[in-house]
């Protein structure tokens, strides 16, 4: 049941309308004068859902009571009362913090309308606050998000993982967040303090990789015009990840099982190998034992990384993480942007929980982001949330393909236009269109361009 806060100086007034709210079902604290509801309200004793005031009462105006009550309780629904000459007053008092406002004489169907509403919006803002709480306190493992079974145990296993000096591979589709977890791990180990430097395989051209990886010797290769350090020594110390690894190509995979074995590189031009302390975690979307099958990655590469496999589940399959990371996404975007969106309506969760994100985690944080940019709402709703892509596919095509000609009606329509061109000249419209002049006089009686007892004037027969 919702508290309701009621500050009227008028007694007939306020006697109405509190016995009218609870006949409606709500709980009601009535004051007389604002000094007295201010106080009772800062001490703390039963905060209100919302509080319903009059505008122009002796001791002080709604409007500096609703300054003062935000000061404290900023996200606490404040309802003005005010008469029809103080209307400009009341839009006045919304731009600074007010809900809403009712013009006296209100009919009591508006009053609970508006009373409802704020009740309302006080309860989603206290369930998205309860989110926020959840994200700080239970839920959150340095950038990792989720209260899901699979997370649970993924965070457990990075518990226990973290100190160890053991490569890692981590498993999943594109946008579980594999990267995430990588780096929660660096930082959840020893090697904090040290670098984290993340590779993608896929994004850098074969014939750079090596290069990238293991540095090269200055005149090692044309345009080598220094010593370059790679990546692993980039990385000394510290943790490499190799994103993709799946996309590596085959000779590099031996030379990367060799520096896992030995623990040394060889930058390419030079003749001494380098001492690496490197702690190497690996990340795939590719099913690598169907690779090791088809011959395209190496078994004992495989092995060699696959000492700690953490597999990490697709979003569809751990969908009570979804309102926790819609949330954290929610307040990122919304400092980004200068954003006063704070969260989601139940009813927007719920849509978002029931789609299937392809995507995961990422295209989730896309369409969140795109959401706080687009909405000027404090809570974001149903309305907000666009239409699946695949959805928007189908109609844009829909759309486009639904006035396009048959092939039947396009080649009755060049031909037309190679005849009108060619002046009627059959010989040179048969070459232009491909066809010989007997299929070419068949088509111009199929399609009406002559009657069946017009004659090929150049046919011979």
């Amino acid at each position: 049941m919702a508290l309701i806060a009621l500050i009227d100086d008028d007694p007939e007034m306020r006697s109405m309308v509190e016995d009218h709210l609870r006949a409606s079902g709500y709980e009601v604290r009535a004051f007389g004068r604002p000094t007295e509801a201010l106080a009772a309200l800062l001490a703390g004793d039963a905060v209100p859902s919302v509080v319903l005031t009059d505008l122009q009462m002796p001791e002080m105006s709604g409007i500096d009571l609703t300054k003062r009550l935000k000061a404290k309780f900023p996200d606490l629904p404040v309802i003005l009362m005010t008469a029809f000459g103080s209307i400009e007053s009341a839009v006045d008092a919304m731009r600074k913090g007010a809900f809403d406002y009712l013009t006296k004489p209100f009919k009591l169907v508006e009053l609970n309308l508006v009373v409802e509403r704020a009740a309302l919006m006080a309860q989603l803002t206290r369930d998205n606050e309860v989110l926020r709480t959840e994200l700080r306190r239970n839920f959150s493992k340095g950038q990792l998000i989720g209260k899901s079974k699979a997370m649970t145990e993924i965070f457990d296993l990075l518990e226990r993982v973290a100190p160890a000096q053991s490569n890692v591979l981590i498993t999943g589709e594109s946008g579980t967040g594999k990267e995430v977890i990588a780096r929660t791990l660096h930082q959840m180990s020893p090697r904090s303090a040290r670098p984290f430097v993340a590779v993608n395989c896929t994004a850098i051209p074969e014939t750079l990789l090596e290069s990238e990886l293991f540095g090269h010797a200055k005149g090692a290769f044309t345009g080598a015009d220094r010593r370059k350090p790679g990546l692993f020594e980039e990385a000394q110390g510290g943790t490499l990840f190799l994103d993709e690894i799946g996309d590596m190509p085959p000779a590099l995979q031996a030379k990367l099982l060799r520096v896992l074995q030995e623990r040394r590189i060889r930058p390419l031009g030079e003749t001494k190998d380098l001492d690496i302390d490197v702690r190497v975690i690996a990340a795939t979307h590719k099913n690598l034992k169907k690779g090791i099958q088809e011959g395209i990655f190496r078994e004992d590469l495989y092995y060699r990384l696959n000492v700690i496999p953490l597999p990490v589940p697709p979003l569809r399959h751990r969908k009570e993480d979804i309102p926790l990371l819609a949330q954290a996404f929610v307040e990122k975007y919304a400092a980004l942007n200068k954003s006063n969106t704070r969260g989601f309506t139940p009813v927007a969760l719920h849509l978002l929980m029931e789609q299937s994100w392809p995507g995961n985690v990422r295209e989730l944080e896309n369409l969140v982001e795109r959401m706080v940019v687009m909405s000027r709402k404090t809570l974001l709703d149903e309305s907000d949330i666009p239409a699946p892509e695949s959805a928007a596919v189908e109609d844009f095509y829909g759309h486009m393909t639904q006035d396009l000609p048959s092939l039947e009606d396009l080649e009755r329509r060049y031909m037309q236009f190679v005849l009108l061109k060619t002046g009627g000249k059959k010989d040179r419209a048969s070459q232009i269109l491909g066809i010989n002049r007997r299929t070419l006089y068949r088509k111009e009686r199929e399609y009406g361009f002559v009657t069946g007892a017009d004659e090929d004037p150049d046919d011979p027969t």
